[in-house]
């Protein structure tokens, strides 16, 4: 297995490097720049073209991208236009609410999945796995901002059982409150993700139980008088769950990755609200640094996902 860790993470290396330098080209790309429109107007062409000098963004893209680089490897991200701080700081501030809410969201997302998947696998073509497909079915259509406003609307506003904002109260007392009140803020908007996001796991899940229950070691255990409950917790799903462990690590990073209209949806302070400010203002600087650290994450998610297969699976791992 340890073979199959140092293999992925040599190999990630050139695609960090080709990502760097596509982001890079990326945000030159867009129209604009940071000072555009952010300045009084009274502000001279003159004070504009020295801000503009003295940020380097006259410099050459080769020259801008070696100190872009030359930094990162140093801890330096860069320092926001905006909002007049290092990146380093606004992100320390932000990943944490948006880890939360990602990791809340995956929990939530395989205790509605995992059951449903089973269940529907287990009793095929019965009104319960036809129930469980319209569900499926469903929460696989309907767009995320549709379903993220209803929610809102509903429970936030209508039902007034959630906050519609914020990632905590102000004025709560520090320690254990917090930490309550912080749950307490990310339970909506990670339920309203997490409900979309067990569709594909529920459609895995099922079609892996159907398949494993005509395999020859389902029928030995029968044959054997394993109980039918047993069959099923300990063979049939430590088979079926082989396609969803596949895809484990990649989840939990595209959740991370698509929180962006979760959190404007929401007002919720993580780096997707960040991310759409940051492209509205042209700042370049936190721009980059997100699109690069969301693209790291997405290959860690993917390593995760070969490591949990090769524990799930031993058959595929290196030698």
């Amino acid at each position: 297995m340890w073979k199959t860790i140092l293999r992925r993470v040599v190999l990630m290396i050139p695609q960090i490097v080709i990502l760097s330098i596509l982001v890079f080209i990326l945000a030159k790309l867009m129209p604009g720049d940071p000072f555009a429109g952010n300045f009084n107007p009274n502000v001279t062409p003159e004070i504009l073209a020295e801000l503009k000098e003295k940020a380097g963004l006259n410099d050459p893209w080769p020259t801008q991208y070696a100190r872009w680089i030359t930094n990162i490897f140093h801890g330096d991200l860069g320092r926001s236009f905006i909002y007049k701080l290092d990146v380093t700081t606004i992100l320390g501030q932000r990943i944490p609410n948006t880890i939360s809410l990602s990791l809340l969201t995956s929990i939530i997302t395989y205790l509605i999945a995992l059951p449903l998947g089973m269940l529907a696998g287990r009793y095929e073509d019965s009104w319960l796995d036809r129930i469980i497909g319209v569900y499926s079915y469903l929460t696989f259509a309907i767009p995320v901002f549709i379903f993220g406003l209803l929610m809102l609307f509903l429970f936030g506003y209508k039902l007034q059982w959630f906050p519609t904002g914020g990632s905590v109260d102000i004025g709560v007392a520090a320690g254990f409150p917090t930490i309550l009140n912080k749950f307490y803020h990310l339970l909506l908007p990670a339920l309203t993700q997490a409900i979309l996001a067990t569709a594909v796991t529920i459609q895995y899940l099922r079609t892996s139980v159907i398949d494993s229950k005509k395999l020859d070691f389902v029928r030995t255990a029968r044959s054997k008088g394993v109980p039918s409950n047993k069959v099923y917790t300990r063979h049939i799903f430590r088979n079926a769950s082989l396609p969803i462990a596949s895809t484990l690590g990649f989840e939990i990073s595209s959740l991370i990755a698509g929180s962006v209209i979760i959190e404007n949806i929401f007002g919720f302070p993580g780096i997707g609200q960040l991310f759409i400010s940051s492209i509205g203002q042209r700042d370049y600087a936190v721009i980059t640094a997100l699109i690069l650290i969301l693209g790291i994450v997405t290959l860690v998610g993917m390593l995760i996902s070969d490591i949990v297969m090769s524990i799930v699976d031993p058959r595929i791992r290196i030698q």
